[in-house]
């Protein structure tokens, strides 16, 4: 199970800005793999609203022309969905807009900091980054207006993709912003979240019964796009029982594991990770406790090949 680590003559296609509603819309970045996620913005007349910026300084300056290129409002209010870096490390570029997150997800952002990563993923020119956490934090959920859109910002209700997962809820228009509870195409990550959460968060995705989810990585899709998501999962727990009961390691199962209609999927070496949380809950670590990462990380590696993870930030 490898990637293939090629940068030159790789073209990804422009990232491509989708009007999902009426004043609502996902700026889409293709091909949604490692560090290259979803963001999105609502416009109304008096300012714009950020839902997530990007992993690098020159994704997130071109995802801040984007916007500028559907409205000359000012940027007001910035959502994050998550704490990772992908999501986050472009916040500072939105001064002077209020940032709103989950409490934890500010607690994470100044004890993480703008950590690179040497030989953990191919090289990145991650640029200028500065640490911008959230101004304004919650603990279950908050309401914010797009002119006289409502917004509701709702934490998922449990570690599952990390520890602060929250959804951006559009009821009128039905949309739902997901982050990265929703890879499309891509594969699910719950290293620093809960694989068990991650099934309850299926769920109370479905619950909202949206018209259209826009996730953090991969095409705009609707709720059907769950259920590869859910199967997946499903499939990490069943061979993090087999693992155990044999005795062996994240890795080893990992090896030996029949991906079947998950092989499709982009970055395939997370199994090696999400294994390790299943393991550890397995073990009886609470959900979204801390675990060995670089133990985790480095058995990623070891999947793919023993090579720097593909990354085309």
């Amino acid at each position: 199970m490898s990637s293939d680590h090629g940068h030159d003559h790789v073209d990804l296609g422009p990232p491509r800005i989708e009007e999902v509603a009426d004043r609502v819309f996902a700026y889409v970045q293709p091909d949604g793999s490692w560090w290259i996620n979803n963001t999105g913005f609502l416009v109304a007349v008096d300012g714009v609203t950020a839902i997530d910026t990007c992993s690098t300084e020159r994704r997130t300056r071109a995802f801040l022309d984007a916007v500028r290129g559907v409205s000359e409002a000012p940027l007001r209010l910035l959502v994050n969905t998550h704490h990772h870096g992908d999501h986050t490390h472009g916040n500072y570029l939105t001064h002077p807009a209020a940032i709103v997150a989950h409490e934890r997800c500010r607690e994470l952002i100044l004890e993480t900091g703008i950590v690179h990563f040497p030989g953990v993923w191919d090289e990145v020119e991650w640029g200028d980054l500065e640490v911008a956490p959230p101004i304004i934090t919650f603990r279950e959920q908050l309401t914010v207006w797009s002119g006289d859109t409502e917004v509701e910002l709702r934490y998922i209700g449990t570690p599952a993709h990390t520890t602060n997962d929250i959804v951006a809820w559009l009821p009128e228009q039905r949309v739902l912003f997901a982050g990265d509870l929703v890879f499309n195409g891509g594969t699910p990550f719950v290293l620093m979240g809960s694989l068990t959460g991650a099934l309850e968060s299926i769920e109370r995705l479905r619950a909202y019964d949206a018209e259209v989810i826009v996730p953090g990585h991969g095409g705009v899709c609707d709720p059907s796009a769950l259920g590869r998501i859910e199967r997946y999962y499903r499939f990490v727990d069943q061979l993090a029982a087999e693992a155990e009961r044999a005795e062996v390691g994240a890795l080893e199962a990992a090896r030996e594991a029949d991906l079947g209609e998950f092989a499709e999927l982009t970055d395939s070496e997370r199994l090696a990770g999400n294994l390790h949380r299943a393991l550890a809950e397995r073990g009886g670590a609470d959900r979204g406790a801390a675990i060995d990462l670089v133990s985790a990380i480095g058995d990623m590696i070891q999947l793919n090949g023993g090579r720097p993870m593909r990354c085309l930030a």
